[in-house]
């Protein structure tokens, strides 16, 4: 590698550093809203989205250091790390999913519904197209310095930013019709979501080989 393309990488590692700082600011403004939405409306769909935002906000912060450590020492490092950092993470959106499943069997049971939230609303609306421009940013610094895990870190932004769109559509929803069934649906909705995006996580490499 010439001096040239080593500089012009450290540029692109630097503008990757740039977008997961912006990651970290919108997720904790995003779970911090949404838990408390949730918690206000007793909505299962809002807290699930405030907790997955916790989750990526906890990935973002590992990819920083990631790629803060390639600066400083070199990609195998960082890259070892993000791998073990990346299983945690599946583990964690596992277990958000089967407390979305435990709690919405259990809402669907007792028939229990959740008030509307439109500042949930209004959160989940703002997150789609911030999730699309990170998205797009990210791979295109990803394909140009073949980095797996920032990629890998894009198609998480993506599944937000559907996660996002499911949570306005339920959230919606239950504003025109007022069933009380709507939030638990809408919740187990998401669980796909988070299946998807843990077994991404979970995978590690060999996801994000299949993903290039």
């Amino acid at each position: 590698m010439s001096i040239a393309q080593a500089e012009a990488r450290v540029d692109l590692v630097k503008q990757a550093i740039w977008l997961e700082w912006i990651t970290i600011a919108w997720m904790v403004f995003e779970a911090a809203i949404a838990i408390g939405a949730g918690i206000a409306a007793h909505s299962i769909t809002l807290l699930a989205f405030g907790l997955d935002s916790v989750i990526e906000l906890i990935s973002a912060g590992v990819l920083v250091w990631r790629l803060t450590t390639e600066l400083r020492h070199g990609q195998a490092f960082s890259e070892r790390a993000e791998q073990r950092a990346s299983k945690i993470g599946g583990a964690l959106l596992f277990a958000l999913a089967a407390y979305v499943v435990i709690g919405a069997g259990w809402s669907l049971w007792t028939q229990s519904s959740a008030e509307f939230s439109m500042s949930g609303l209004m959160v989940a609306l703002a997150a789609i197209p911030i999730m699309y421009f990170l998205a797009k940013r990210k791979i295109g610094i990803a394909e140009k310095i073949g980095s797996r895990a920032l990629r890998a870190d894009a198609v998480e932004s993506i599944t937000c930013g559907w996660l996002s769109l499911v949570v306005v559509i339920g959230l919606t929803a239950q504003y025109l019709t007022g069933a009380w069934w709507v939030d638990a649906a809408t919740s187990l909705g998401i669980v796909w979501f988070l299946v998807k995006e843990g077994r991404e996580a979970w995978a590690g490499e060999e996801c994000c080989d299949s993903c290039r």
